[in-house]
């Protein structure tokens, strides 16, 4: 993998099952958590337009798990452009245990459709445009 933002997470108790490893679904959460601090950190603009009618809206999300992960293991999760369309785009991510010798522990990807509301009264809403700033910012985190 080349260049790829990067989230570091240390894993809490409340994030574990009765067995002690991480439940689950909490690596997708750590995908949608990897995806808002991207934003902020190199699309900040995109972030004033979600509260004007942009929404970014996940359409598929998918974690392929290589190895538990348990309290307080420190993940390094790797987000990187995979596809890029005119109104949406997918991300792969990799899920990385810090250590003496760092582990991949899981894989996964994300697929999000931009979308604006259409209209007030009734909820619509339409695919749009990604913005340009966010796709901008994503080219420099690009697979290819």
């Amino acid at each position: 993998m080349g260049r790829a933002f990067e989230y570091r997470h240390v894993v809490g108790f409340e994030e574990t099952n009765l067995v002690g490893n991480v439940y689950y679904a909490n690596h997708v959460r750590w995908q949608g958590r990897c995806r808002e601090m991207f934003l902020r950190d190199n699309a900040p603009d995109v972030l004033a337009a979600l509260g004007d009618g942009l929404s970014l809206v996940t359409t598929r999300v998918s974690c392929e798990y290589l190895a538990e992960v348990r309290a307080f293991d420190e993940i390094r999760v790797r987000m990187q452009l995979a596809e890029l369309g005119p109104g949406r785009l997918a991300m792969a991510f990799e899920y990385w245990r810090v250590g003496s010798r760092d582990e991949l522990v899981a894989r996964g990807e994300q697929h999000v459709v931009c979308m604006r509301r259409t209209s007030e009264r009734t909820g619509e809403m339409a695919v749009s445009e990604l913005p340009s700033a966010l796709r901008d910012a994503l080219r420099s985190y690009s697979t290819s």
